[in-house]
């Protein structure tokens, strides 16, 4: 009998140069999204959350109030008593810059709080909202209702030299390796607008320039 014929394995067709053009496309797309998740990360984590500066002055712009965005001050403890104050202070009130020590309670107040405690909690990442005598008891309700729905790191007091406004402030560092390479943010309101007031929270709170956990910034506590 003759002998079986060996078998000679399959064999492999080496691949075209439109394969290796198809390869290479899906390889370049592949990288393309990789880098596009990225970016959209990066965006996400620089803006604060769900919002960024953009969409808050958006926001707020749209609800009639004006954003100011004035380079930070160094936060050196150079206010030796709680009522005192600072001539290199940049905004009124102030938001960022020379303070006491030691920081305001979190929580609501009824009378005004010393300024050079409260640019200490901006420090740390907290919002102040700040509301003139001439404010009505109708808008001060719901303020207040706002401030109980973000207790966290957010102080609510009267500052009678507003007069009708509203003024809420941050002190925002991209980089808390760099205390003194930020941006001071503050608004002015002449009403309470929900959407315009959490823009403003979403896109700056908890980004000062010493990062205290959002969860030790608590009412009753400094």
């Amino acid at each position: 009998m003759p002998p079986k014929p060996r078998s000679q394995g399959t064999r492999k067709t080496p691949p075209s140069k439109g394969d290796d053009r198809r390869n290479l496309l899906l390889f370049g797309l592949g990288g393309i999204a990789v880098v596009a998740v990225a970016l959209v990360a990066l965006a996400f984590t620089v803006g604060g959350g769900s919002g960024g500066s953009g969409d808050a002055r958006a926001a707020l712009e749209q609800a009639g109030c004006t954003l100011n965005a004035t380079p930070s001050l160094a936060g050196v403890h150079t206010v030796t008593t709680p009522s005192g104050t600072s001539p290199k202070w940049n905004t009124v009130p102030p938001t960022s810059g020379p303070h006491y020590e030691i920081p305001v309670v979190y929580g609501i107040y009824d009378e005004p709080v010393y300024q050079a405690q409260l640019v200490h909690n901006l420090e740390h990442g907290a919002i102040a909202v700040q509301y003139g005598e001439d404010v009505p008891q109708a808008t001060i309700d719901e303020l207040k209702s706002f401030t109980q729905d973000h207790t966290r790191g957010t102080v609510l007091a009267p500052y009678p030299a507003l007069g009708d406004k509203i003024a809420l402030g941050a002190w925002v560092v991209p980089d808390p390796s760099k205390p003194d390479e930020g941006t001071a943010y503050l608004a002015k309101c002449t009403a309470f607008d929900e959407a315009a007031f959490s823009a403003f929270f979403s896109a700056y709170q908890f980004q000062g320039p010493e990062r205290f956990p959002p969860d030790s910034l608590l009412p009753g506590r400094s």
